[in-house]
């Protein structure tokens, strides 16, 4: 698998995360890493990033992670712990790490941190694995 040129091809094939500013840094066997900026853009009326930020950051690391395995996938099922709230101009890492491999239901774990490491939530997310092979 050409991790670089697959990461490339999320990167430039996901229109939504895109228009959220969400960028795929790495992708390994299993393993995704992806990235936003907060902007005034993010806020919700509490002036904080909204909560969509967070869940669609890790629903993009994780199926980065499990795109790993050449293979589209859909979002199953996914819950995510909101812990701490990120401030306007913070940067957002997500972390995926799959957990259980399987042939047709695969799991990851994801957490995401600000720029001084500071933990800010964490899920898991579930994914159906279609009978597609992702092109490259």
């Amino acid at each position: 698998m050409d991790y670089k040129k697959l990461r490339d091809t999320r990167n430039s094939s996901n229109p939504f995360a895109q228009r959220l500013g969400i960028f795929v840094e790495e992708i390994g066997p299993g393993y995704a890493r992806a990235v936003k900026d907060i902007t005034a853009e993010d806020a919700n009326p509490v002036g904080v990033a909204h909560g969509g930020c967070y869940f669609s950051l890790a629903d993009t690391a994780c199926g980065s992670a499990m795109a790993s395995h050449g293979y589209y996938a859909v979002t199953v099922n996914a819950s995510y712990n909101f812990l701490r709230s990120a401030k306007l101009g913070d940067h957002l890492v997500a972390e995926a790490r799959e957990t259980k491999p399987g042939r047709t239901l695969c799991f990851y774990e994801v957490e995401i941190r600000d720029q001084a490491g500071t933990l800010l939530g964490n899920g898991s997310i579930t994914f159906y694995k279609l009978d597609r092979e992702i092109p490259l």
